[in-house]
């Protein structure tokens, strides 16, 4: 496989046609190595438009996902990041080259233990990965400018949202298969905040997040 063409092609012909045009985001996707976060058996299916398996329960995003969330974001380079679903550390590292420090959770102590490998050998030192879940974020560490979560989730949890700076952003896929949607949320104050629909996707379950109670009332 000639790896630089499959990179180009991803980028070419996968995020870019998904309205991912910020230059940075796209420089950022050459210069970190989506293959080189990816389980040697899957290696060559790092460019493949579509999830990725890494446990039973796991699944790393598929390319036009990762890199659209990340636009969203619009990371700064003073900002402070959280990252919640790290898995193997590839949303880290891109995190990790727009972000002041990045701190990422991973609730697999075998992904976790990937992630800090996989980081330390891509260069990224201003990452640090906790093997722990997030659905009540990291209060010892807020307030972030920035939330991510790396795979879908019922609700957004208002422990995460206290988290934020004002005018941090969080953003998140939100609700259930088949009809998920990436959503962009801000705090505009100490109790206020807005709520952004940015894009229909679907992506595997984070753990530790409640889901939806099958009822209402």
């Amino acid at each position: 496989m000639n790896v630089e063409q499959a990179r180009f092609n991803m980028i070419e012909q996968q995020i870019r046609p998904w309205d991912v045009l910020d230059p940075g985001v796209l420089a950022l996707l050459q210069a970190v190595h989506r293959e080189d976060f990816v389980p040697d058996a899957l290696r060559a299916q790092a460019f493949v438009d579509t999830e990725l398996p890494l446990t039973a329960a796991r699944r790393m995003l598929a390319p036009r996902v990762e890199a659209r969330l990340l636009q969203e974001l619009k990371v700064q380079r003073h900002e402070k990041v959280l990252e919640i679903g790290t898995a193997t550390g590839h949303l880290a590292a891109l995190l990790g080259h727009q972000a002041q420090s990045v701190v990422a959770l991973e609730a697999d102590a075998a992904l976790a233990a990937q992630a800090v490998v996989n980081l330390k050998r891509a260069g990224v030192l201003n990452v640090s990965v906790l093997n722990q879940d997030g659905a009540r974020g990291l209060a010892g560490e807020q307030p972030f400018d920035a939330i991510l979560l790396s795979g879908s989730v019922a609700a957004v949890p208002q422990v995460l949202l206290d988290q934020l700076k004002v005018g941090g952003r969080l953003v998140a896929v939100v609700g259930e298969e088949p009809v998920m949607r990436a959503v962009l949320i801000t705090r505009r104050g100490a109790a206020e905040f807005s709520k952004t629909e940015l894009f229909d996707t679907v992506a595997g379950r984070l753990p530790g997040f409640a889901e939806a109670s099958a009822f209402s009332f």
